[in-house]
């Protein structure tokens, strides 16, 4: 897991034990205290698209070898939620695939593969030179999250932040619908249940129900919100192009 900021070993423990919330859908609209978010700048590089899409179509085919070739042959890392890491005596793509269990009879390790490097919202690292990770991890003052949870009766779970300020909340989860509220840098509530980012019951998956800080009802693009502590794919440019660099999360595949 990422850090969230300034959050104390307390408050991460809390985030991750914390039950879901049981009918979050019918969470009362009250205004509640805005908590500031830092997102790093969005990168903007046409090239690691380009990249991204080469490796969804890498993992479509599940073809190992071409994936060999996207991964760094050195310096692969991987955080785990259990505290382990990369073998260090394994190749970058063998850690990679170790994580994502790629050699399983099923296709769900692909599957997250494919899925991991479509994230289109990608910063650069502040802890690692170079290196850009997906989705962003946000920075956020701990102590004010978890007096925000406990005043609302919350679970962490239920709370999402913008990418970028400036985020529509629409009346009704249609494009054309009229707009009511736009967010700033700051959490935003998804009244939904477990995930922050599932879809919302009796819509469809692009859009989410929230509860803005001053307590308006709405919906919001999916695709505009990050859960805040969640798993992260990273990649490094070489000199001969991007490579996959790492991951941030999981944890739960067995070292061999």
């Amino acid at each position: 897991m990422r850090d969230v900021g300034f959050a104390s070993s307390a408050l991460l423990l809390f985030l991750v034990l914390a039950p879901a919330p049981a009918g979050a859908q019918e969470a009362a609209a009250e205004p509640y205290k805005a908590v500031a978010v830092k997102v790093p700048p969005l990168l903007n590089d046409p090239s690691l698209d380009a990249f991204r899409k080469q490796v969804a179509a890498v993992a479509q085919r599940k073809d190992r070898a071409a994936l060999a070739r996207m991964v760094v042959a050195k310096g692969f890392f991987w955080e785990r939620e259990d505290g382990g890491g990369a073998d260090k005596r394994k190749s970058g793509v063998d850690n990679l695939a170790t994580a994502l269990d790629l050699d399983a009879a099923n296709s769900a390790g692909w599957d997250a593969l494919g899925k991991a490097v479509s994230e289109p919202h990608v910063a650069q690292d502040p802890q690692k030179k170079g290196v850009a990770c997906a989705p962003p991890a946000p920075d956020l003052d701990g102590k004010e999250f978890e007096a925000l949870v406990e005043a609302t009766k919350t679970n962490p779970g239920e709370w999402a932040f913008p990418f970028v300020s400036g985020v529509e909340v629409r009346s009704e989860p249609k494009p054309d619908a009229p707009v009511v509220e736009k967010l700033g840098l700051v959490l935003i509530r998804v009244t939904i249940d477990e995930s922050p980012l599932h879809a919302v019951e009796g819509t469809t998956s692009e859009w989410l129900r929230v509860i803005t800080a001053a307590g308006k009802v709405g919906y919001v693009s999916a695709t505009a919100i990050g859960e805040l502590v969640g798993d992260q794919i990273c990649y490094l440019k070489e000199a001969g192009g991007w490579k996959i660099a790492g991951l941030v999360g999981g944890g739960d595949q067995p070292q061999q």
